[in-house]
């Protein structure tokens, strides 16, 4: 590797780089700050209270490496929840046969989102807009209210803690942290994740190399489908409950976390280990939030919003220099 293309790729990771030294710095001064912060426990608690969300987002990467986007995430995530609950309370369907059906919904309904994207070449933001309104719709044929959930299956779980000396974990968390990591192994060392990376670059190019674009696109709706479900799922045994309000807003949380973690919104660049550290600056914005005790909690998005325009501003500086 020359110089210049060692430069190229240096910069490239300059937003992950940031990313971690914002996610260490307020870890560092939230601990200096508020008695009981600094501990390993706070940091799992990260993981276990936005489980969903990384789930989400690992998916909303995948979409936006692409340059594509996904405005559905959140509506399915309330569908899936309330599917969920109306089968296993209302109607007493084993937990064992709702979770598998409610994943293949979202897996099938991301794959013809794409499908649709690349046939009629329509913009992913009007294609899965529509597939928001849709899943947010069905939410309310199934129930206006909210439907708990007292299965002892999905209590059981809900109520699960693994321990970790004198820490503990979460299923949701562990299964969160899987998804990362398969997620990590597909998009840098199979076919599928190269073809992702060389479609967000140039579709046009793609084209040319003679690489499966329809199918690319599709699989990567797909995966997001199926994440948004998983997260869906994940959410169910946090709230023990499902109810079409559940992730109002939860795409534009995913939405921040990619970008905050480094992905450029254009597509074609981007790691999930940023991600990972967007969504726990998140979650972190909201710890420090609580700790302090008299910020409303609309503060959060305050914050997030400012980074989110600190990060697009510097994905700008960084991609106008590679021009």
């Amino acid at each position: 590797m020359n110089a210049h293309a060692l430069l190229t790729r240096l910069r490239g990771q300059i937003p992950l780089l940031v990313t971690a030294v914002l996610l260490v710095s307020m870890f560092s001064v939230g601990s200096v700050q508020y008695e009981g912060f600094f501990s390993g426990q706070v940091v799992l608690n990260l993981l276990i209270d936005n489980a969903f969300l990384l789930v989400v987002a690992v998916g909303m990467t995948f979409v936006i490496l692409t340059g594509g986007i996904d405005l559905s995430v959140g509506a399915v995530v309330a569908l899936s929840t309330m599917v969920s609950a109306w089968l296993v309370e209302k109607h007493g369907w084993s937990p064992f046969l709702v979770i598998p059906l409610v994943l293949l919904m979202g897996t099938v309904g991301g794959w013809v989102m794409g499908w649709i994207i690349h046939v009629f070449e329509i913009q992913p933001f009007i294609v899965t807009l529509a597939g928001m309104f849709l899943a947010r719709g069905l939410c309310y044929t199934i129930s206006v209210e909210s439907i708990s959930i007292t299965d002892p299956t999905y209590t059981s779980l809900a109520q699960t803690r693994i321990p970790l000396g004198d820490l503990f974990v979460s299923p949701s968390a562990l299964i969160a942290l899987l998804v990362v990591a398969a997620g990590f192994v597909v998009l840098h060392y199979t076919k599928l994740g190269r073809n992702v990376y060389a479609l967000g670059g140039s579709e046009q190019s793609a084209l040319l190399m003679g690489l499966p674009v329809q199918r690319t696109k599709t699989t990567v709706y797909a995966i997001s489908g199926f994440c948004s479900a998983l997260g869906g799922v994940l959410l169910t045994f946090y709230m023990l409950s499902g109810y079409g309000l559940h992730a109002v807003g939860l795409e534009l949380d995913a939405i921040a976390a990619v970008v905050i973690g480094g992905t450029l919104l254009t597509g074609g660049s981007g790691y999930l280990l940023g991600t990972l550290l967007g969504v726990l600056v998140l979650g972190l914005i909201q710890t420090v939030i609580s700790f302090q005790g008299t910020l409303s909690s609309w503060w959060t998005r305050i914050v997030i919003g400012a980074l989110l325009f600190v990060f697009i501003v510097l994905q700008r500086l960084i991609t106008a220099r590679r021009r």
